[in-house]
């Protein structure tokens, strides 16, 4: 019941975002140049029109089990008239899903919530990292670690996040181009090798965790353009304290567009990866049965540093990670977790089920 409660006010909020279409509306775009302040940047940016609060972890149970979790909080401006004095009017939507990846069950245990900023119910606190709807929040703590709860269908989440490392600007500082216009843009930072405890229960069976997580945060008005379909991403952690972020952006014809990322040292020095620099070349494809989608679920990554390429071998611990968050308002989309050489991460394929729109 509390579930289609989140769900149907989601969809009031966005049938009543296309009646009260504000044409002159402004989202400010993404600029260059841009100085990041923290822990404010931690917080919301609502006026730009898309955000998200997005972590990735690879983790072991003290039973002995691999086990990987998604944990992601959305928050959308809808283009109406931000001067309308209604308490109903929405001026934010916001959107969660959360996802369990267990080899041993064979595909994601997953939920989601989505509802309308304000009445109690969801919130995204500008100032520093605080956004929930109703009972899943993800938060940062006093003491600069974070912490996430999530009360879903099939499986509970409780962990805290302490980071080791400060964190990555992808980009140009911060600037993440995304397209060869340079509106096609976001403001991007990452948190990785973020030192992970807590627990995971399922049914009546609570497990320890530890691990090793990634947090993502981007905002944008503009993130996709042109003849973009959607992306495929890596946010991978190495055991010897290294991280990589890479990226390509997908045309319909599965061309690369635009491709970028950031490689991090073990020794903390950072390499900017330019689009050239960048290459996913698919090894292997599953089909999803619900949704017919088809992914490049295993895929080299090749990237280019000054002392010459370095090639790495994504494999997913096992195929069906395929999330379907369209109840929510959110699209079908592949986020697995692999193993590479020397580490583990996420792979995340999008626009594979149908093109975003962004």
């Amino acid at each position: 019941m509390i579930r289609s409660i989140y769900l149907g006010l989601a969809l009031f909020a966005l049938s009543t975002a296309t009646i009260a279409q504000t044409p002159g509306a402004y989202y400010p775009d993404v600029k260059p140049g841009r100085a990041f302040v923290f822990p404010k940047d931690h917080g919301a940016h609502p006026d730009f029109r898309t955000e998200w609060w997005y972590v990735t972890g690879a983790v072991k149970s003290n039973k002995g089990k691999e086990l990987g979790f998604q944990i992601t909080f959305f928050r959308t401006r809808p283009r109406v008239d931000a001067q309308n004095p209604s308490k109903f009017a929405p001026q934010q939507v916001l959107f969660a899903h959360a996802a369990v990846s267990d080899p041993a069950v064979g595909k994601l245990l997953h939920d989601q919530r989505a509802a309308r900023s304000g009445f109690g119910i969801a919130e995204a606190k500008i100032g520093d990292a605080d956004v929930r709807i109703k009972d899943w929040r993800f938060v940062r703590l006093a003491d600069g670690r974070f912490a996430a709860k999530i009360k879903a269908q099939g499986f509970t989440l409780d962990l805290v996040f302490t980071p080791k490392q400060p964190p990555i600007l992808q980009g140009e500082g911060g600037y993440s181009r995304k397209g060869s216009d340079p509106r096609s843009a976001s403001y991007y930072y990452s948190l990785p090798q973020l030192a992970t405890t807590g627990t995971i229960t399922r049914g009546t069976s609570t497990e320890r965790i530890t691990g090793r997580s990634w947090l993502d945060r981007e905002w944008s008005s503009r993130y996709l353009g042109g003849t973009a379909v959607g992306w495929d991403w890596t946010g991978l952690n190495f055991d010897d304290g290294s991280a990589l972020m890479a990226f390509r952006i997908r045309g319909k014809d599965s061309n690369t567009l635009w491709a970028g990322g950031t490689f991090r040292r073990a020794n903390g020095t950072t390499v900017t990866l330019k689009p050239n620099d960048v290459r996913f070349t698919p090894m292997r494809t599953w089909r999803s049965k619900r949704t017919g989608a088809k992914y490049p679920v295993a895929q080299t990554l090749t990237i280019t540093l000054s002392e010459g390429q370095k090639r790495l071998t994504l494999t997913p611990m096992f195929a069906d990670q395929e999330l379907d968050a369209r109840s929510s308002g959110l699209p079908v989309y592949w986020e697995g977790l692999v193993r590479t050489q020397g580490g583990r991460g996420y792979l995340e394929l999008t626009g594979y089920a149908a093109p975003l729109a962004m």
